[in-house]
């Protein structure tokens, strides 16, 4: 098959679309479903992500795609506790397959949903219950085992998209696409992301243990495929804030930086007891602990608000116990798709508990960026490579 016919284009007003090879066969066998074109974008990119993580770090990989850019992305290390109970995943027995896309949903829950999926390995059955119960578009995976195939057949009422990947498949080094009737042609872009390119480090400290080295290789491999401007805040093997699209890279800092706060408030001893109704989704979870975790919005405490939520009023919490909490989290690794122009935006990820940065340097402002953060005693990289993707 070198011809796939799609239903639409990115809107149901753009006909007709397809997607098609001129000289070669598709590299992907549609299992079940009629995926889009939207689909097919996120299913190319975010496959190519997880192949990366996997030949980075040897470990399973998992990410959740939205809009042409990964909402999640992680690696296969254990989980504490806490975390499979925010990632409403506790009451489940994960392979290490089903851990890395636990903790790749489990990152931005809220942007996660509708998601298309990619996984590096073979899907099993773990990992297929997991997706089973969560509202997603699709996925896409070298294979599947049958019991994973048989699950994944039967979400949203037998429709759901199931794409198998040729592994063996390597794209021509040049690529194209057209905008406006005009074609834009460049060299793929297939730079390895390896240690090596976390050698030259400009900062007073020069240590990264070899944790926070792979988190940062976890980092520049998500923003190589995100939207840029980029920024890419990673924990522990998963990406835990990703700000994608921005045309300010502050920008893209703090949103990143408040996505990686969402997901260490969600931590909080108060938010892991908000004393929830049993019929209450995930989903509505999710939103209903956004609000909560928002000083802004308290919403979901007012009278008659919180009686059809919880069993019980939760006590709100609070600005101070906020700040507290936020002042506990260290050790997070910080990517950026191109350089940083200003100090700022290292003022802006050291409250999020940043300690180790990979960016290409090169600004005309660098020894601002390398003062502030000797000022923090951060370690930074400088790649000396540019990771724009649009």
């Amino acid at each position: 098959m070198n011809e796939l016919k799609l239903k639409y284009g990115c809107n149901p007003n753009q006909n007709p679309a397809r997607i098609y090879m001129k000289n070669r066969q598709l590299p992907i066998d549609v299992l079940n479903g009629n995926p889009g074109y939207i689909n097919l974008l996120d299913a190319f990119n975010s496959w190519q992500l997880v192949k990366e993580l996997k030949e980075a770090t040897g470990l399973p990989a998992a990410a959740s795609f939205k809009h042409v850019s990964p909402a999640g992305a992680a690696i296969a290390v254990p989980m504490s506790d806490t975390l499979k109970k925010i990632y409403f995943v506790d009451d489940l027995e994960l392979s290490p397959l089903a851990t890395a896309y636990a903790r790749a949903r489990g990152a931005d829950r809220m942007s996660s949903y509708g998601d298309f999926i990619a996984l590096s390995d073979t899907c099993d059955e773990q990992t297929a219950r997991l997706i089973a119960r969560e509202v997603s578009d699709g996925i896409i995976a070298p294979g599947y085992t049958g019991k994973a195939l048989e699950i994944l057949k039967g979400k949203r009422q037998g429709s759901y998209n199931i794409i198998q990947m040729d592994i063996n498949y390597e794209p021509d080094s040049v690529e194209t696409k057209e905008v406006f009737g005009i074609t834009f042609e460049q060299g793929r872009n297939d730079i390895n992301i390896s240690e090596d390119l976390l050698k030259e480090r400009p900062t007073s400290n020069q240590e990264i243990p070899a944790d926070a080295q792979r988190d940062l290789l976890i980092s520049l491999i998500t923003l190589k495929y995100t939207q840029s401007n980029s920024v890419c805040y990673v924990k522990d093997g998963q990406a835990i804030g990703i700000g994608a699209g921005q045309q300010s890279r502050i920008h893209c800092t703090r949103l990143a930086g408040n996505k990686a706060d969402i997901w260490f408030l969600r931590q909080n001893p108060k938010v892991l007891n908000l004393p929830f109704k049993n019929d209450i989704r995930r989903a509505d979870r999710d939103n209903t602990i956004d609000i909560y975790i928002s000083e802004d919005h308290m919403d979901v405490l007012a009278d008659g608000t919180w009686e059809k939520l919880f069993t019980e009023k939760p006590e709100a919490l609070n600005r101070e116990e906020k700040k507290e909490w936020l002042g506990k989290i260290t050790d997070v690794s910080l990517g950026s798709d191109a350089f940083f122009p200003f100090g700022d935006n290292i003022d802006r990820a050291w409250k999020s508990g940043v300690r180790y940065i990979a960016q290409p340097g090169g600004s005309i402002r660098d020894d601002n960026v390398i003062a502030t953060c000797d000022k923090y005693n951060i370690a930074m990289a400088f790649t000396r490579v540019r990771l724009f993707h649009h």
